[in-house]
């Protein structure tokens, strides 16, 4: 359940956004964020969040966007503006206003056999060799391989 960290008395309609939140058990963080959401849409409009048009929707999006806002930010933001219409006031037609961006997906860089070669040589320990080769050969981040356990990695081959 999320807690109300400041003093002011809680409205009716973020009571009601709270409880539709904890009924589908949102995490915690999930709340905070869309409650900030909401709040941010609230103070843009300069009025309660409930009386907003398709209009003021749209301008909203074009003023985040022309803020800088980041990719993710703004997807969260209509996710947490989406819920908002839709499941705290079901006004689904509104929350059809609201669009999410799309992220431009770039390819990882590979490196080359030489590049990879030139990685794993670069050091002389056989415990910092054998973790940069299976994380590079798995395709692991750092954490997954600090993680690792011989047990993950070493098993009995049968049919050899």
């Amino acid at each position: 359940m999320i807690e109300i960290i400041s003093d002011l008395p809680v409205s009716s309609l973020r009571q009601r956004m709270i409880d539709e939140m904890n009924m589908r058990r949102f995490a915690r963080k999930t709340q905070i964020d869309y409650i900030r959401h909401v709040e941010r849409f609230a103070y843009y409009l300069g009025r309660p969040p409930d009386t907003a048009t398709p209009e003021d929707l749209r301008q909203f999006q074009i003023d985040q966007r022309d803020a800088g806002v980041g990719l993710p930010t703004m997807n969260s933001i209509v996710s947490a503006l989406r819920f908002f219409f839709t499941r705290t006031l079901d006004r689904p037609d509104l929350s059809r206003r609201l669009y999410f961006v799309k992220h431009p997906r770039s390819l990882p860089t590979v490196l080359s056999p030489d590049e990879v070669a030139r990685l794993l040589g670069a050091t002389t320990s056989l415990k910092h060799q054998a973790a940069l080769s299976v994380a590079y050969g798995a395709g692991l981040r750092v954490a997954e391989v600090a993680m690792l356990k011989v047990r993950d990695i070493y098993s009995e081959r049968t049919g050899s």
